[in-house]
């Protein structure tokens, strides 16, 4: 008779033996590690969306406008490094009596020493855009899209979890 007969375990490592997994066990805890993912996943995005719609906000209601003068662009590759991509800038402002270096928005080539009318926060002069491109920019309730679909698809999956372990658990017996 073979090992597994005898005694049941499927094998022996240094003293421990290999047991059967327990299924059920793995889909509860790949279950609750997706759905806590996809919680923390849906959060993220709705801060993010947030984020980005007060920095707009803020830009159009606080900003400061500012003259901006490139100081150096590099190309960027796209797909296999054969062909440019676009172009990252960088350039320099003052206010408030200090100096600031930051990347320039936008994909565009700017020769150094270009100027550019841009806009900053007073309170924040590494938020940083140009005035084409925040007159074009409005916040927006669409950031909140994809956070929400994904809340459903969580909630969605929470339910069908419940009911499935309802169904699968045994009645309580009454002794």
């Amino acid at each position: 008779m073979s090992d597994i007969a005898t005694n049941g375990r499927v094998s022996t490592l240094r003293g421990s033996s290999v047991r059967e997994i327990d299924d059920r066990r793995v889909r509860v805890v790949l279950t609750i590690t997706c759905t806590g993912a996809l919680a923390v996943l849906a959060a993220s995005l709705f801060v993010a969306g947030a984020r980005k719609n007060a920095q707009i906000t803020g830009l159009h209601r606080h900003g400061v406008p500012v003259v901006v003068t490139v100081t150096s662009c590099m190309g960027l590759l796209g797909g296999s490094g054969s062909n440019a991509a676009g172009y990252t800038c960088r350039g320099s402002f003052a206010l408030h009596g200090h100096r600031y270096l930051d990347t320039i928005p936008g994909s565009r080539e700017r020769p150094p020493g270009t100027t550019l009318h841009a806009v900053t926060l007073g309170s924040d002069p590494g938020l940083l855009t140009t005035t084409s491109q925040l007159a074009s920019d409005r916040a927006s309730a669409g950031v909140f899209l994809l956070p929400t679909v994904l809340v459903l698809v969580l909630v969605v999956a929470v339910v069908l979890a419940l009911r499935h372990s309802r169904r699968r658990s045994p009645p309580a017996s009454r002794h």
